[in-house]
């Protein structure tokens, strides 16, 4: 087999799937520089507008200055620093459950999560939507993988009944591309009448949706019938990292068997140090409340009949080469929505996922509303479907 990887460059190109980075020259916020030109950016997962936080930004040097820049080695050869135990300790107590353990991204929490506690002989249950992360992560379990289609309980219920070992359910709170949101409820039913567990990716809803942004199943009042919760850092939180909110028993089984936590470097210290002022002082505080009413009062504003039910908001295109047209005229006018295509949605659903923030002004909505208008795209041209 050639190593010449050129012929399938340019086969990706001629799809319009290829892509490029992008040159950011300015901090994440509402409005960014690319390429020398001011845009505003409806791309981020910068929900509550904190990646630019003064606050979190005082926190990460007062992180620094305590506990220096990096964390040494992996925990279990260096230790652990306090401001990791600490986080997973507001972590537990945020997500009500007995413990929690941090990991270096949200990807590393499932590629660590899964294949720890599952393997051959056991059935994976995914939502045909679920993420990247989720997918590789069950792959790699080597348990027997089946597919539901996205948000059909009636499927999930037919696989159950014919499941092997241990099992275990994988969707999302908040699908990243759709914002749609599963139907927890139902979920947690057929799950405890099969005798399954659930993992429950919270990415997209923490900081978002229930009281104090704890997500949807706190919204729903189920925390104690999810046996993992998944999250991350890197969203509404503003910083990086992921995390599973767990059992006692569960963390420290993870401890000892994730390899993507007993084979990482920690992350820095001070990250874990902001991300705690973040959750104890933000989230679950009066500015955390404040910055969720701006974001709901933006996405009404954006889309009112119906009202989104997550802070992603995509339109359907379709087509790989209009939507790229599409978002290339947007940029024109100064407007940062790449397009999304396959294979991060399936063929022929590609899209521009606009995604609101509390640090969007009403004035940048309704211009973002009006060029969309511009390229065909207003409210009737509906979003993306539940």
């Amino acid at each position: 087999m050639s190593w010449d990887l050129q012929p399938q460059i340019d086969d990706w190109r001629a799809q319009d799937l290829w892509r490029e980075l992008r040159l950011v020259e300015s901090t994440q916020g509402p409005v960014v520089k690319v390429d020398g030109k001011e845009m505003v950016n409806f791309s981020s997962n910068d929900y509550l507008g904190l990646a630019d936080s003064e606050v979190l930004k005082q926190a990460m040097q007062e992180g620094v200055d305590f506990y220096g820049a990096g964390s040494g080695a992996s925990r279990l050869v260096c230790g652990t620093l306090r401001p990791h135990r600490d986080l997973e300790d507001a972590l537990a107590f945020f997500k009500r459950t007995e413990a929690a353990l941090t990991f270096s991204s949200g990807y590393a929490t499932a590629m660590g999560t899964i294949p720890a506690l599952m393997g051959q002989g056991d059935t994976i249950i995914l939502d045909k939507l679920c993420h990247a992360s989720l997918v590789d992560a069950s792959r790699l379990s080597g348990a027997t993988i089946r597919v539901f289609p996205h948000n059909h309980l009636g499927k999930l219920e037919k696989l159950l009944q014919t499941a092997t070992g241990r099992v275990l359910i994988v969707t999302e709170s908040i699908f990243s591309m759709d914002g749609d949101r599963c139907p927890l409820v139902e979920i947690v039913a057929l799950k405890e009448r099969h005798g399954a567990w659930l993992m429950l990716d919270e990415a997209h809803a923490v900081g978002v949706i229930g009281p104090q942004g704890r997500g949807l199943a706190a919204e729903l009042g189920l925390e104690g019938q999810v046996e993992l919760q998944m999250g991350t850092l890197s969203k509404a939180i503003g910083l990086s990292g992921g995390y599973l909110a767990a059992s006692r028993q569960v963390i420290d089984w993870l401890i000892n068997r994730a390899r993507s936590f007993v084979y990482s470097t920690a992350p820095p210290p001070a990250v874990a140090h902001a991300a705690l002022v973040g959750i104890c002082e933000i989230l679950q505080g009066k500015d955390g409340d404040t910055r969720r009413g701006r974001l709901w009062k933006n996405l009404a504003l954006l889309k009112s009949d119906p009202l989104p039910t997550s802070a992603i908001v995509p339109w359907i295109i379709g087509d790989e080469q209009k939507a790229m047209d599409i978002s290339s005229q947007l940029r024109e006018a100064g407007l940062l929505i790449p397009a999304i295509r396959y294979p991060t949605v399936a063929r022929g659903s590609a899209r521009l996922r606009v995604t609101c923030t509390a640090g969007h002004s009403e004035a940048q909505i309704r211009r973002l509303l009006a060029e969309l208008a511009k390229v065909g795209l207003g409210e009737s041209a509906a979003p993306a479907e539940a």
